[in-house]
């Protein structure tokens, strides 16, 4: 017997036991245009996907060809899966989406407790193929039939980090950057692991912009415990890519430990720089090629690596980053829209700043602060947002809704309401 096949054995023993229990990948967000999503049932042969699999795409509206798609990718363990399934609803992600033309996606593996994640975050293991299904599959439902051949922009977390990259490994024609948190594909045998095959580093992988990123409590300054082998693992992919004057560079977290805290702020600058380097004008065209020649390339300060960079302002977000994760931004975020009232319930509509995000909205009536919307700040393992902040760098469920009700307007009197958005580092819309 195989061990497959004993992992479906169990999966089908744990299954009966938890029959009544309540199946966490069944709390989801509607999709409902421009949201589309698919589900997949776990495959049973041996080159099958092992899990069952939803995939969530934004596709931004008025939108007639897409240039590109974003993958937004959880890592291992039920909580990171399940938090997958609001990650395509990200408005700061979708930001990024909507300058570049580009869908957003979320996948959300099912993955039982203590299963092997390996078994999905190999792409080798079907998640590939599966992945690439979805894309045909979506393409048709969202009347989006390019989906399946535009480039990927890759963003993966711990074991999302290892699929990412062995995408990158496997279809380096296709990837247009890839950020790879707390992370990496191995390319070389992993002796604690020898079941895992070690990827091909192709010539074609080494042009294609790489961030390794992680928290300095993974084997850096914090060298014990779950996550220390983390920085070693990242160590030997910079050091190979970088050998081969690979496009790479890495940022450590100077905060935290596994969660992805603030690395948003400096991953979304970051993909848009190489979005808009790489991107080509024409759908059908190939990626455009870039070198260390157009770029900016420096020193790190202390152990004097050379860290590749896509130009001089990113360059000063990563200085600012690695140093205490306060990502500059001077510019304020969009307006809200869409204003409406009804009796006294206010709903409206607003796109997230692309550098720094949604933090709250204040809403004014007849020109003073009446509320802050949310009230109270959601739980976050960075700075504080609109839709709060996951472990795993995606919304909190439920989905909080733009929507404040008026506790005490005056009777017989028509109230003049405005609501302006903040962004993460304070700043107000016009």
């Amino acid at each position: 017997m195989t061990t497959r096949s004993l992992f479906f054995i169990l999966i089908l023993v744990k299954g009966i036991h938890a029959q009544n229990a309540k199946d966490p990948y069944e709390v989801f967000p509607p999709a409902e245009p421009p949201y589309f999503r698919v589900r997949y049932e776990a495959g049973t042969k041996d080159e099958q996907l092992a899990f069952a699999v939803k995939y969530t795409i934004w596709i931004p509206p008025n939108v007639k060809t897409l240039r590109g798609l974003i993958v937004h990718q959880h890592g291992c363990g039920v909580g990171s899966c399940k938090s997958g399934l609001t990650g395509a609803y990200d408005l700061h992600w979708q930001a990024l989406a909507r300058k570049h033309h580009c869908a957003l996606m979320a996948p959300s593996y099912e993955q039982p407790q203590d299963a092997d994640c390996q078994l999905w975050c190999d792409p080798r293991s079907g998640s590939d193929s599966r992945f690439q299904q979805s894309l045909v599959d979506l393409g048709k439902k969202s009347n989006h039939p390019e989906l399946s051949k535009i480039p990927w922009a890759l963003w993966g977390h711990s074991g999302g980090g290892h699929w990412a990259g062995g995408m990158l490994m496997l279809h380096p024609e296709r990837v247009a950057a890839a950020w790879l948190r707390s992370g990496v594909p191995y390319l070389t045998p992993n002796p604690n692991r020898p079941s895992i095959k070690a990827h091909k580093l192709s010539e074609a992988a080494l042009t294609i912009p790489i961030m390794c990123n992680l928290g300095t409590k993974e084997g850096v300054t914090v060298t014990t415990g779950r996550f220390s082998k983390v920085w070693p693992a990242n160590e030997v992919f910079f050091d190979t890519v970088s050998s081969k004057n690979g496009q790479i560079a890495y940022a450590i977290d100077p905060l935290t430990s596994h969660e992805c805290g603030n690395q948003r702020y400096l991953a979304i600058p970051w993909f848009d720089a190489c979005l808009t380097l790489r991107l080509p004008k024409q759908p059908d065209s190939p990626l455009i090629r870039i070198t260390r020649s157009n770029s900016s390339c420096l020193r790190h300060q202390t152990d004097g690596r050379a860290i590749w960079l896509p130009n001089p302002e990113i360059k000063k977000l990563w200085q600012a980053y690695v140093k205490d994760t306060a990502v500059p931004d001077n510019s304020p975020p969009p307006s809200p829209t869409n204003l409406r009232v009804d009796h006294s319930i206010l709903t409206w509509s607003a796109n997230a700043d692309l550098e720094s995000g949604l933090s709250h909205f204040i809403v004014m009536r007849d020109g003073e602060a009446i509320a802050r919307v949310p009230e109270k700040p959601l739980k976050s393992f960075g700075r504080s947002l609109f839709q709060g902040l996951q472990y795993s760098d995606t919304p909190q469920q439920p989905l909080s809704q733009m929507i404040f009700t008026d506790p005490a307007p005056i009777s017989g009197k028509t109230h003049a309401y405005r609501v302006i958005s903040v962004n993460t580092v304070g700043l107000k819309s016009d």
